[in-house]
Order: C-alpha cells, then structure tokens, then sequence
C-alpha cells in the first residue's frame, strides 16, 4: 500500500509515551498492549466504517466529530484528560461512545479482543473506552482539517469505507476482529483459534 491506512497512523502516534502510559493504566506489559492496539484500532475504525456506510450513520459521526471531538487538543493532552480521575466530558467518554459504534456488540468485541491479545475481557474493555476518545479525536482532526468548510457526511461515509476494506484486506488479528464482530451474526463462537494463529495486525514491525 503507498498510503498506510489510519488505524497504522495512529498506531504510530500511540508508540512511545502513550503506550507506556497505556501500559501502565492496564497494568498490561508493553508488547501485549502494543499487540492488542494494534487489532483494537481497526476493529474500531472499521466498526466506524460500517454505521457510516448508511447516509443517517455517516451525518450522526460527522456531527459528532464537529460538535464533541474538533478540539484541536494534543493527543497527550487527550490522553491525560482520559487517563484522568474526573467525570468524563462527551469528548472523553469513552464507554458512551463505544455505545454509539459498536452498540450490543461491545461485550462480544471486548471478549474477543481479550482472548486473541491474552488481555482479558475485562482490560481489554478498558483498552477500548481508552482508545474510542483517541480514535474520534484522531479522525476529527483528520478529516475536518482536510475538508475545511466542505466536510460533507458522503465523503466521512467514503473514508471510512475505504479504511474497513483495508482492515479486512490486510486481515490480521484486527481485520479478523472486524469481521467476526461484525459481519456475523450468532453465537459469539468467533474461530479465535484461527485469529491467534494470524497474529496482530502490526505484529511484525
């Protein structure tokens, strides 16, 4: 691919200090919560990707974006705000905004990503409410920077399209995520045995 996609940008922006704060938030060694960011980011922007591909979706995400998450903040600023003990404001409300991507697919998305990433449920739950800030502020910044003045909902519904297809192309630990969380419908028995064998998405960096 000559343009990385934007789940590898911003995997890129999180090495470093971020993941160690991350790291010590989960109480997660580096590597593994490297591994599982690395399968968390797809599963999000691509879960972003498939509630944008419906007009409604897209206009709800783009308002989003221009009313709670176009703040022009750092992400260590964002982090801090994050990582921080006072009540969340809806630009870091982490479990809310879960609840608006992945709605009654967050529980089995948690349970996955714990079990490829060896996390935990639990952490790795924490590891997305952590991220979902980061990923809206991050796509926030992305795109109304880009499209001053002319963000249009069609062109949101386009870039993030565009993203889950790569996601699910590249496969790995993440674009298998994406597709046993969301493109199935059942049980929650989602082949993790095939996921680990796949390894992270970003795994060998």
């Amino acid at each position: 691919m000559s343009q990385s996609s934007l789940a590898e940008e911003l995997f890129t922006q999180l090495q470093g200090a971020p993941l160690q704060q991350l790291s010590q938030q989960l109480g997660a060694g580096q590597m593994q919560t490297s591994s599982a960011i690395g399968a968390a980011l797809p599963l999000l922007l691509g879960a972003l990707g498939k509630n944008a591909a419906q007009p409604s979706g897209a206009e709800a995400l783009l308002g989003a974006l221009q009313k709670d998450h176009n703040t022009g903040m750092d992400l260590g600023g964002l982090l801090g705000a994050v990582l921080g003990s006072g009540a969340p404001s809806r630009q870091t409300n982490g479990e809310a905004i879960l609840g608006h991507v992945l709605g009654g697919r967050q529980g089995t998305a948690a349970a996955s990503l714990g079990e490829a990433t060896g996390l935990g449920s639990d952490k790795a739950g924490q590891l997305m409410k952590l991220l979902a800030p980061i990923v809206m502020s991050f796509l926030a910044q992305r795109f109304l920077s880009g499209n001053s003045g002319n963000a249009s909902a069609g062109d949101l519904g386009s870039l993030l399209g565009q993203e889950r297809q790569v996601a699910q192309q590249q496969g790995g630990l993440g674009g298998g995520l994406l597709g046993a969380v969301l493109d199935q419908d059942g049980d929650g028995q989602l082949g993790l045995g095939d996921l680990l064998k796949l390894g992270g998405l970003f795994g060998k960096r």
